[in-house]
Formats: C-alpha cells, structure tokens, sequence
C-alpha cells in the first residue's frame, strides 16, 4: 500500500484507513452522514492526494491530447479544464480525468490513482516527438476542499485571496506556502476548490484548512457524495468494457470522433446501445449494491454498478446499466440481491439537485 503525506494525520485524527487504488486512505474519521452533510452545508476536505497529474508540453502537446482524449482539448482556453475520457483502440474507457491548459502548449490531466501506471504507458507510447511529458504525480500533492463555506477557509489557509472562478476554472497562485494551483471542479456537487501544490507543503495546509473549519472528510463520504450527483466511478461504472455512450449517452465526446477509439464510438452513436447508464431512485433506505440485477416484471433488464443510501435524500439511490426500453424516467423496476427486489424508479439525473457547485462565484 502506498501512503499520501497526510498518513500520520488521518491517524492522529483517527481515521478509518482502508485499501483503495493501492493506497490506504482514510475512510470516514467522525462518520460518513456527519461528513456528509457537512460538506453540504459548511466546509470539508478531502485527502486526493493519491490522484496522478501528468504534465505536457511542446508544439505538439495539443494535437496528441486531441488524438488521446474525448473532449475538445483545442477549444480549451487558458485557465480552463475539461472533462473527458481516454479510451482504448475499441472505445473501452481506460479513465475518465481531467485536462487543464495552463497555456498555448501547456497542459495538465489529472488521472484516477489506480490507472495511473497504466495511462502513463499507454499515453507515453502514443505521444510525438515534439511533445515533453512528465509524470509530476510524486512531487505534487491535492486537497480539495468542498462545500458552500469553502472559500472563507481556503483563503484562510493559503493566506492569500482566491480569485474569482467560472465553474471549471482555474488559477495558479503565490502563496505563504509556495505556488498552488487552485481549480473549481465540484466532484461533490458543492461549491469549493482543488488545491494542487508541492508534496512537501500538502501536511501545512490540510492542517492550517482544519483549523480554520472544514472538516476532514474521508472516501465514504466522497463516494455518497458523488453519488447523489449521478457521477460514476471508475472500476465500477466505469471501465475497459464499457462504451462511454452508454455511460453518458454522448456527453464529453467530440462530435468529429477523431480520437483514438472513436470509430467504435461513432458507430454507438448512430446505432445505439442495448443498455445505458441509468439512475434509480428506490423507495427505502436499503440499498442496491454493485452487481445486484435489476429486474421489470420478473425479467433481468440490467445490473446495478453504484448503490447506496443517499443522506440528503432519506432513501437509497443506485446507477444502472439498463436495457434501453426500460431507461425513461417514472419506469418502474425492482433492484437488488433479495426477492423480489427492492422497488425503484428510473429518475434523471442529478439524484440531488440542492447542490451550490454551479453557483456565481461571489
């Protein structure tokens, strides 16, 4: 197991530390519905510091990110970031990640931790020879701070104002604790911030963030989290042997295709797929787990990939690879494990529709 440089403060805060993506991270520290609703409605942060970020350069930097990815990467100006997906030569998603252009020829995509070798090499192999990539994964580390009140303490902890942000906008600032780059993404569905910052810095400011009041929050709560906001998981609802229009129904796809994979992707484009991702709301608390069948009138008609209770909603939610037919919102199915199945209704998404991620930076 790897360990971000936070490890001996998850423990001193008494973290529940499990294995996730070769790391061991912490879990929850006070519980997850506390964590949870926190990050609603005040401030937490959260230890991501085992995510990877790839840095290019060069003339040919935006051409073979072109090439490599699913989103528009030339459309990107500036200070702003996108996300997509990198996918293998038969439109499997090997990641879904994050490209930042920090100018004309510079870029930045943040990688999931347990792909990160595997998109390196994969990446590497296909890059010209005009393009300089590094892997600066080891030398950086990320906190991000979520939730309506995350600004006051950020500014706070980095000591400096943070400028104003479009949602997925970022900045690179001069702080007491050296250069940060500071995004404004929302995995949560909240208000708040990605801090990318030196290695050696990370343990000083998640102390100086706690202090000034958020919360450390653990990967319970981020997955509960995310969840209600319909976002997938990578491993889970998201993987080699899954078409990205069917887990997205052509969001985050160029509509030229001109991308590694994308004759796969055309062709389920125009002709569709036999199921899609769906979001099911059921009517108790119990929750649907992964792998658990969804069924409409006794007959399977998908496989639940996410499942859990959702705490700002009162009830269990679960995405769903669903038979296209049964995936309208108001079909009603049966989820889970136990006959006859836990009743559920295919909803739109986002489950949770509250959240301030999208809000007039102010």
């Amino acid at each position: 197991m790897q360990r971000t440089p936070l490890h001996a403060d998850h423990l001193a805060l008494g973290a529940r530390m499990a294995p996730f993506g070769g790391w061991e991270m912490p879990i929850q520290y006070e519980g997850i519905l506390a964590e949870h609703h926190r990050t609603r409605t005040a401030a937490s942060v959260f230890d991501t510091c085992h995510m990877g970020e790839f840095r290019f350069e060069g003339p040919t930097a935006e051409a073979d990110l072109t090439r490599l990815l699913t989103m528009d990467v030339a459309g990107l100006r500036a200070g702003r970031c996108r996300y997509g997906y990198l996918l293998n030569e038969s439109g499997g998603v090997l990641d879904d990640l994050t490209c930042y252009r920090a100018g004309p020829d510079a870029f930045m995509v943040v990688v999931n931790a347990g792909t990160r070798d595997a998109d390196r090499n994969w990446i590497r192999a296909r890059l010209s020879a005009g393009t300089v990539f590094s892997d600066d994964s080891d030398a950086l580390g990320k906190l991000d701070v979520q939730g309506p009140a995350a600004r006051g303490v950020t500014e706070s902890a980095l000591g400096t104002p943070v400028p104003k942000l479009p949602f997925f906008g970022f900045a690179d600032l001069e702080t007491r604790h050296g250069p940060v780059r500071v995004s404004r993404t929302g995995y949560t569905g909240e208000f708040g911030y990605e801090l990318y910052l030196a290695a050696d810095a990370v343990a000083n400011v998640w102390r100086e963030l706690v202090e000034a009041g958020a919360g450390p929050a653990g990967l319970g709560a981020r997955d509960t989290l995310r969840l209600e906001m319909g976002y997938p998981l990578y491993g889970q609802d998201l993987g080699p042997d899954r078409n990205p229009v069917a887990a997205a129904r052509g969001m985050f796809l160029r509509p030229d295709a001109d991308f590694v994979g994308g004759a796969t992707v055309e062709t389920a484009r125009t002709r569709g797929v036999d199921r899609y991702l769906a979001g099911l709301r059921l009517t108790g608390r119990r929750a649907a787990r992964p792998g658990d069948e969804v069924k409409a009138d006794g007959a399977v008609v998908g496989e639940v990939t996410s499942g859990s209770f959702a705490p700002s909603l009162g009830v269990a939610v679960a995405l769903a690879y669903v038979d296209d037919a049964f995936t309208r919102p108001g079909q009603r199915l049966a989820a889970g494990a136990r006959k006859p199945g836990l009743d559920a209704e295919v909803v739109d998404l986002p489950f949770y529709r509250e959240g301030t991620a999208r809000r007039k930076d102010r």
